[in-house]
């Protein structure tokens, strides 16, 4: 690399967050052209969810590295929307385990082959080797920025 300014479009940081956003403005224009009805951050919990309930919306936070005022207002728009419930754990007040209900379960198991083709999509012409470097790669930064 040489001792010259790079252009803010050849920063390794600036492409990861530009291919994010594509991603998500991609994801978003297909949830809406099917009518899913949630937005691709509704996803993201339903997902996490899915994998790893029970959690506790603390916990769903770090999951899905968002801040729990924004992860409560998600929960109740899908609670809303009746696919996450929320139930009291034993001996604490203040926390709730979130668990996905049967509508839940069963919007996520009905959406789950639109969400992997768009990850397909995504990585189309890359060889499994490349995609392997490229997850190390992406990893190494976030351990490289304390993630």
């Amino acid at each position: 690399m040489s001792t010259k300014e790079r252009q803010i479009e050849e920063v390794v940081l600036f492409q990861i967050e530009r291919t994010n956003k594509v991603a998500r403005q991609y994801a978003q224009r297909e949830f809406d052209r099917l009518a899913l009805g949630i937005t691709v951050e509704q996803w993201i919990l339903l997902k996490i969810v899915e994998e790893k309930a029970p959690l506790s919306q603390k916990e769903l936070a770090g999951s899905s590295l968002r801040d729990p005022a924004s992860i409560t207002r998600t929960l109740d728009l899908l609670a809303k929307k009746g696919y996450v419930k929320r139930k009291p754990i034993a001996g604490n007040r203040r926390q709730y385990d979130v668990h996905l209900t049967t509508a839940g379960k069963a919007f996520v198991k009905k959406h789950l082959p639109t969400v992997k083709e768009q990850r397909e999509l995504s990585v189309k012409g890359l060889s499994l080797t490349e995609i392997e470097q490229l997850q190390n790669t992406l990893k190494k930064i976030q351990e490289n920025l304390g993630g």
